[in-house]
């Protein structure tokens, strides 16, 4: 099931779990938000599209941080006239948790948090390692070398006076 949202101006097509960056929102991290200009639902091959949205459906969200995009860099020259302008731009994002799409009437039933799905695949990692290191056998630990001592300066050896032809 996917809806085609209107969000802050711009269209994104939506699933229920996905993370999507969309433009700053007034919203502070961690609260819910709900957005009303569903476009477009498409559950299981039955399409529903709104003229121009669809009356009652909502789609359900979590706003999970505030984050700034990449820098952009603009360069203006005009050229042979000494005219050059650098100036920089990051635009702000928030980036949020589709928790459901809801038609007419429906109510949001099951919360998805980042916090359950990571949960399991971190308890199978530390379990795995735990039975890794007990399943290996243990080798003994290397002799380390004796500290070298600093090596004195070596000395110039004498120059050779050279030997002077008489004539």
């Amino acid at each position: 099931m996917y809806a085609i949202v209107e969000i802050a101006g711009q269209q994104f097509k939506v699933e229920r779990g996905n993370k999507v960056y969309v433009h700053r929102l007034e919203a502070s991290e961690g609260s819910k938000v709900e957005f009303n200009k569903v476009l477009l639902i498409d559950a299981d091959g039955k399409v529903q599209v709104g003229t121009p949205s669809i009356d009652g459906a909502k789609v359900a969200a979590t706003v999970l941080s505030h984050v700034k995009g990449d820098k952009v860099i603009v360069f203006k020259k005009k050229r042979r006239k000494g005219y050059q302008k650098s100036n920089g731009h990051r635009q702000q994002f928030s980036q949020i948790l589709i928790q459901g799409i809801l038609g007419k009437g429906e109510t949001l039933k099951e919360e998805v948090t980042v916090a359950k799905k990571a949960a399991p695949k971190a308890k199978k990692a530390a379990v795995a390692v735990e039975e890794v290191e007990a399943a290996a056998p243990k080798k003994a630990a290397p002799k380390k070398a004796a500290p070298k001592k600093a090596a004195a300066p070596k000395k110039a050896a004498p120059k050779k006076a050279a030997k002077k032809s008489e004539e």
